[in-house]
């Protein structure tokens, strides 16, 4: 059975609490219940629309009313997941200080939390792409951009924006001249196989593309995701979202609010009075404590509509609660998995 010892010999600890202050020379542990923090992970979108450089020509010219007039980006409030992150609350310290009746062998991660008793410590989670939690990022593409070839070149030396106009839309009506010779096969030198075949109908295709592009202009539509965090004891935190900038501030007149609240459920011990009658003599107690989170309601509203609501532990409302010491007087002791994030018993073995 492979055993975890984390020890802290001959060095001073000061905590929030005097009580856990680690003596000089003492061999003791000292670990921290968790603090909750709300996490919330926006989704949203940014839609940018691209006016085409003759579409004032676009009607008349290849026929078609659905061009770009004006360049302009749209944001739009998609989703939120409710979530939670995890840290050390420094005013709930526990010393573990050695006992030859209690092993301690317990597992501590690097930020100070008790993950497990008598179980492999969890290795350090890797994440080299991590960055503050305030933080912007993109999902995927959904429209991709296109580089503007280089213009042809009687596109180029013609002399007003309407000649230029015309010489663009006859581009494009000769590749697609060009594009049905080819599948009907009334060019003299055809592809050689259907490889070759294919590929150059992608590069008129490509071709098209950008030169109609010209007209009707481009737009671009990708999914992006904001997440925050707050601190429950705040019980509401506001951020400001418009169509125009996406994500802003207060002094954005064309914002709207969007508001989480959180209202919370601290946990309590209730006994009854039959528990008052039967109660026996308080069993003898170790020195290692879990937690018993509290509740929180969390509620995301919008434009005075709800987004999402999720009801979430929050650790630093919860209870101390310490393992019984006949939990260790086996010859087999137990192993005791802990939650990280909210300071529970996740599962006990022998």
């Amino acid at each position: 059975m492979k055993k975890v010892f984390l020890m802290l010999i001959g060095a001073v600890i000061y905590s929030a609490a005097s009580a856990q202050i680690v003596e000089q020379g003492e061999a003791a542990a000292v670990y921290y219940s968790p603090k909750t923090a709300v996490v919330l992970d926006f989704t949203y979108t940014e839609e940018v629309q691209e006016k085409g450089v003759y579409a004032e020509f676009a009607e008349d010219l290849i026929g078609t009313k659905e061009a770009v007039t004006e360049t302009k980006t749209t944001y739009v409030l998609k989703d939120v997941r409710i979530g939670t992150s995890s840290s050390a609350d420094y005013s709930r310290p526990h010393k573990v200080v050695s006992d030859p009746s209690v092993p301690m062998l317990l597992s501590i991660n690097e930020k100070g939390l008790l993950t497990g008793y008598n179980v492999p410590p969890c290795p350090p989670k890797a994440n080299p792409n991590r960055r503050d939690n305030h933080r912007e990022r993109v999902e995927k593409t959904e429209i991709n951009r296109f580089q503007m070839a280089p213009y042809p070149e009687d596109v180029l030396t013609a002399t007003t924006p309407l000649a230029q106009a015309n010489a663009a839309a006859k581009n494009i009506f000769h590749i697609r001249e060009t594009r049905m010779y080819l599948i009907n096969g009334e060019v003299e030198h055809a592809p050689a196989d259907g490889e070759a075949m294919r590929l150059v109908l992608e590069e008129l295709d490509k071709q098209e593309k950008q030169l109609i592009e010209l007209f009707v202009g481009k737009k671009t539509k990708r999914t992006l995701h904001k997440k925050v965090q707050f601190a429950p004891e705040k019980k509401e935190e506001t951020w400001y979202f418009s169509e125009e900038n996406g994500f802003t501030d207060a002094e954005n007149v064309e914002a709207e609010k969007i508001t989480a609240s959180i209202t919370l459920f601290p946990q309590r011990f209730v006994t009854t009075d039959e528990d008052q009658k039967n109660k026996k003599k308080p069993a003898a107690v170790s020195q290692i404590v879990y937690n018993l989170p509290g509740n929180g309601d969390v509620k995301v509203v919008y434009k005075g509509r709800p987004m999402a609501e999720r009801t979430i532990p929050i650790a630093q409302i919860g209870v101390d609660v310490p393992l019984a010491k006949d939990m260790f007087t086996d010859k087999e002791l137990p192993s005791i998995v802990f939650c990280e994030k909210t300071g529970n018993i996740v599962s006990i073995s022998k």
